[in-house]
Order: C-alpha cells, then sequence, then structure tokens
C-alpha cells in the first residue's frame, strides 16, 4: 500500500506527478479534512509561507514527516513536531541564488527608478515631459540583516557593484572583508541600502521598527526577500508617506497577498509577489529535494536536509 500524503500546496506539473506516482495524494483545499482520510495521512508536502496550522497539524494524528517546499519553517510549530517525533525538511541550498538575484534587481530597480522609467515610456510620455534622476547602485554603502547563505549571497553580488558591505546578525561569523555591525541602529544609520535576509518567526518580528526606519532615512532604501512580518509594515508606510524613508522594494508582506493600499500608489515602491525563488529551475530543484526528502522517509534512510 502507497503511503499516504497531503499536498498543502501546488507544486510543479513535474513533481506532482513525481508524487502522485509514489503516494496516494489528497490535495488540500482548506477545508476540515474527514477523520478517516486525516488519520491515514503520513506525510504532508508544503510551503515555506503556508507551513501546516495548528488545527491541521493536531488532525493528522499518525503524521511523520513535513517536507517544506522552501526555507522557511516559521509556518510550522516546530515544538510540537519535536515532541510528537515529526521529522521536518526543508530545501535548504536550493533557492539562495536566486533569493539574492531578485535581492539585487529590487536594489536596481528602486535606485535607478526602473518600475516609474517603464511606465513612463508605456504612457507616451518619452519626449514630452521628463523623469527626475535617478541615484546610482555602484558604490553605495548596503547592510545587510541577516549573514546566512542569502545574505553571503547578496554580499558576493554587492562585489561587483563596489558597494562597501556590512551586516548585522545574531553572531560575529568573523567573515572576511565583511564588517560585523553588533547594533542593528547602528547599521541602518551607516547604509544607503538596508537589505533584509534574516528569518521570520516570533523572534524577528518586526526587528525592523520605526527607530531602524528612520535610521535609514530619507535617502534610504529598504529592501525585504525574507518575511513580511520582520518589518513594521504600518510603520513603514507611515514613514514612506511623510518622506522619513526614501523607498522601499518589497517581495513579501505582513499579511500576505494583502498589501497596503497606500504602497499600491507609491512611485517610490517596488512590489513583487512573493516570488523570489519562482524560476523554473529553482522551483524543479526545490521540488526534487522534497521528492527525495520523501522517499528517504519512507524508506528508512538518512534525510537530506532535516531541520536540527
Amino acid at each position: 500500500m502507497k503511503p499516504e500524503l497531503l499536498l498543502v500546496e501546488p507544486m510543479m506539473p513535474e513533481i506532482e506527478n513525481f508524487l502522485d506516482t509514489a503516494y496516494i495524494v489528497h490535495r488540500y483545499d482548506g477545508s476540515v479534512l474527514p477523520a478517516n482520510v486525516a488519520s491515514r495521512i503520513r506525510g504532508v508536502a508544503t510551503g515555506g509561507g503556508t507551513g501546516v496550522p495548528a488545527t491541521l497539524m493536531k488532525a493528522l494524528t499518525n503524521l511523520e514527516i513535513i517536507a517544506i517546499n522552501g526555507v522557511g519553517t516559521d509556518a510550522v510549530d516546530l515544538k510540537e513536531a519535536a515532541r510528537r517525533g515529526i521529522a521536518v525538511t526543508t530545501t535548504l541550498n536550493v533557492l539562495t541564488d536566486d533569493v539574492a538575484d531578485l535581492a539585487m534587481a529590487l536594489m536596481l530597480a528602486g535606485m535607478r527608478d526602473l518600475v516609474p522609467g517603464d511606465q513612463f515610456v508605456r504612457n507616451h510620455q518619452w519626449g514630452v515631459g521628463q523623469l527626475p534622476l535617478a541615484h546610482k547602485v555602484t558604490g553605495q554603502k548596503l547592510g545587510i540583516v541577516g549573514m546566512g547563505q542569502v545574505g553571503q549571497a547578496i554580499a558576493k553580488r554587492a562585489r561587483g557593484f563596489d558597494m562597501p558591505v556590512s551586516y548585522y546578525s545574531r553572531r560575529d561569523l568573523t567573515l572576511p572583508d565583511i564588517p560585523f555591525v553588533p547594533e542593528l541602529r547602528a547599521l541602518a544609520e551607516q547604509s544607503d541600502i538596508l537589505v533584509i535576509s534574516a528569518s521570520g518567526g516570533a523572534q524577528s518580528r518586526h526587528l525592523i521598527n520605526r527607530d531602524i526606519m528612520e535610521a535609514l532615512g530619507p535617502s534610504g532604501l529598504l529592501v525585504n526577500v525574507s518575511r513580511g512580518s520582520v518589518v513594521d509594515e504600518q510603520a513603514l508606510v507611515e514613514l514612506l508617506t511623510q518622506g522619513k524613508l526614501g523607498k522601499a522594494a518589497l517581495d513579501v508582506f505582513e499579511s500576505e497577498p494583502t498589501v497596503p493600499k497606500a504602497l499600491l500608489t507609491m512611485k517610490n515602491v517596488v512590489l513583487q509577489p512573493h516570488r523570489a525563488s519562482a524560476t523554473v529551475e529553482t522551483r524543479l530543484q526545490m521540488g526534487q529535494l522534497v521528492v527525495d526528502n520523501l522517499k528517504a522517509h519512507f524508506a528508512g534512510t538518512p534525510l537530506l536536509t532535516p531541520v536540527q
């Protein structure tokens, strides 16, 4: 008998085909699962943003593994999983390059006003009006909040733009040629661009608060490719409106897919729909790692990327 699996978020068709071949797959639509189905579910495949809601996790009484198609674990109760002996895996090391690439793209879009420029041309204003001058990216002082694999990949790319890089993290990683700044406000004060690549969760909620954004200042650009919860979104909107924060380029939001209405009309904001890892190549790699972790679990072999 094939193990029964709950697919919480859709995946690439090729990956879903693998799952359908190896398992009895139930596709979750948000409704309450019948008890006789819930009790048979042994594995869950889900996304980092959705995770496994507490009520669903409680209902899956025989759950053995949660395979996350992403690196975020803040939407899964890891303590409860550990208590119940439920394995949790992520797609670690697969999406680093894409997230770092998008961070650089958001920096360029924000500093060089690529979105207003695009609209300027589309609205037939070229030759009629004139756009204000943008700001260069090369040589700008970059502050990185969270210096894990993504943060380090961003720093690597920033060197190609001759950007002095400093970082704030939970600890000093003693990275060569990248200074550690132990105070987040001090990092914001000395930075022209502040990029957030910190993990989400309760420990980092509103880490980027009003004080930090005011320290970045009216000429600063805030870029977020981590989790929306890391930024105090209400304060962000207020400071952008008041001109106390220069610009923002955001891939993530506090209550996705809801975005504050004020941000939708701001010309000093670049918005993306949480798609840092949304490339064909990376999504296939991520999905394959989900498949491989599930396969390892049910074969009784070591997991490839377990959450420690």
